[in-house]
């Protein structure tokens, strides 16, 4: 695989804004370039919350909606390749998660579904387009979340020590690290998405900044053992979450009736993110007792939240808590850097070998499906099928030995027109 640049896009759960990376990628070293982050426009981040929390859309709407955050994710592309001083001739592919509106792993008919349109992107910005990264997991019976412990272990893992890479976003998702182990991933529960929501219902802001209020209220305790009680904590991974789930009308649930000030029940809600996190980290302690510690690497919003931070460290002393900056990761850019970038990186790199190889090659390569949305006039692209177990049970975004092969119909080359 040559060096190429990728441009990776990702907005997250608490859709704070767009983030978008430019990766330089080869087959040993991913490298970035580039990043910026272009704010979320509010009407747009309501509208999506609503969708998040089940409220009745009509079809226009929804696909208006698509529409919408399409243009947006354009927007950050373009400003993005602004900032950087390049051109879309110079990236070999953008990959785009989309904006999670529904998620639900467990339902009579499991789906997930992320809007924002490829083709849009495509077109607006003049880079083919990878996006669709969760449904085919989900399809071979995975969660289709998260997708980013294979990237985790092929930045963070050391050979000596255990690591949990902790991404603390709206929800918050490890990615288990042990040596000689296949990763394993899953969502624990909230991040910052209820705490944001609360604060933004009583002070109209978007955040709690440095956890200020929270740090002014006191842990509730008889609320966060109501709160604790919810089955999603015992339920064992892989497992997956969302808005759909965690969100004000699930907290009210537990409040109403209840006489707590406002600022103690955000002080309890930074507790459970912090409790339900170290109630799962807990489970892979080393047996070892040796002098290399186990490791708690934080990225994501909830990074910043010096409260957050305090927390983890005082409920797991055995634990070494630290930001990924500080293991040479920067935290901001983690998932638009993996999930669009490097996973798109490996997926093209996956298909131009097979194109031009006749013999059996090993690749790393995601179950997902992806759809390729080309620039210009259609170029043919092949269809890659992987004989590969659901990416969430045992090894859950990419990086499982899927043999691609030239001649036996596992790849298919597509030579459709339109």
């Amino acid at each position: 695989m040559a060096t190429e640049f990728y441009i990776g896009v990702m907005s997250g759960t608490s859709m704070d804004g767009v983030d978008t990376v430019i990766a330089e990628i080869s087959s040993d070293n991913v490298r970035l370039v580039s990043s910026h982050s272009l704010p979320f426009p509010v009407q747009l981040k309501n509208d999506l919350i609503k969708l998040g929390t089940g409220s009745p859309v009509t079809l226009k709407t929804l696909g208006q909606i698509d529409n919408r955050l399409g243009q947006l994710f354009a927007d950050a592309i373009n400003a993005q390749l602004k900032t950087a001083a390049l051109s879309p001739a110079d990236i070999r592919a953008t990959g785009c998660h989309g904006q999670t509106v529904f998620h639900d792993p467990e339902g009579e008919f499991p789906f997930t579904m992320q809007i924002g349109d490829a083709n849009l992107i495509a077109t607006k910005t003049g880079i083919v387009t990878v996006a669709d990264f969760r449904r085919k997991d989900m399809a071979l019976g995975g969660q289709g979340a998260p997708l980013v412990p294979a990237f985790h272990q092929h930045v963070l893992a050391k050979p000596d020590r255990t690591r949990v890479a902790l991404n603390i976003g709206g929800i918050s998702n490890i990615s288990v690290l042990v040596p000689g182990k296949a990763p394993v991933g899953y969502d624990t529960g909230p991040g910052n998405m209820l705490m944001d929501a609360w604060i933004f219902s009583h002070k109209g802001k978007q955040f709690d900044k440095d956890a200020e209020w929270a740090k002014s209220g006191k842990v509730n305790n008889a609320l966060l053992t109501k709160l604790l009680s919810e089955p999603y904590f015992q339920q064992p991974y892989p497992k997956s979450t969302g808005r759909e789930l965690f969100n004000l009308q699930w907290l009210e649930s537990f409040i109403t009736g209840q006489d707590i000030l406002p600022e103690d029940i955000q002080a309890t809600l930074a507790e459970l993110t912090a409790q339900t996190i170290a109630n799962e980290v807990s489970n892979f302690s080393s047996q070892d007792t040796g002098s290399v510690q186990d490791e708690l690497l934080v990225c994501g919003g909830g990074a910043r939240n010096p409260l957050l931070m305090q927390r983890l460290a005082a409920l797991l002393p055995g634990w070494d808590v630290k930001s990924t900056d500080e293991a040479g990761v920067p935290g901001d850019e983690m998932e638009a850097l993996h999930s669009p970038g490097w996973r798109t990186g490996r997926l093209m790199a996956c298909q131009e070998t097979s194109r031009l190889s006749l013999e059996p090659v090993e690749r790393l390569f995601s179950a997902q499906c992806i759809f390729l949305i080309n620039r210009g006039p259609l170029r043919q692209y092949p269809t890659v099928l992987a004989e590969t177990a659901p990416a969430s049970a045992a090894f859950p975004c990419i990086a499982q030995k899927a043999r691609v092969w030239h001649k036996n119909s596992l790849v298919r080359h597509r030579h459709e027109k339109t």
